[in-house]
């Protein structure tokens, strides 16, 4: 089982980047492999419980659809903790699966051999 890291920087912003990310991490966890979902810059905003509900991109599933199955299916969310605490989003209302991590998290997965794609 390989490891792949989904990195997504944007949101409200750029819904069919973020949706788009979504479904790739979708099909990556679906195929068996070990996928995490690295929220950050504009992106930090996902990980907030309800934030995602309302995002719908023509031709595909409801973003929240998509976060729900990725997690149901064994995905975890990692999200940006400096990008988080400077837009003031409240940390003890992250999403089911998201942890908090500074960017040395996302080297340690990387330099263990993850491959990453970016939206």
């Amino acid at each position: 089982m390989g490891k792949l890291v989904v990195s997504i920087t944007c949101a409200k912003n750029d819904p069919d980047k973020a949706t788009v990310g979504m479904v790739v991490a979708n099909a990556a966890v679906a195929s068996g492999q070990e996928t995490v979902v690295f929220f950050s810059t504009e992106g930090a905003r996902m990980g907030t419980l309800g934030y995602a509900d309302d995002i719908r991109e023509e031709g595909f599933k409801p973003m929240k659809e998509l976060m729900d199955s990725f997690v149901e299916n064994g995905g975890a969310f990692w999200v940006c903790t400096p990008c988080y605490k400077k837009r003031n989003l409240p940390e003890d209302k992250l999403v089911p699966n998201a942890t908090l991590v500074g960017g040395a998290k996302l080297v340690e997965i990387l330099s263990q051999g993850a491959a990453c794609v970016t939206y």
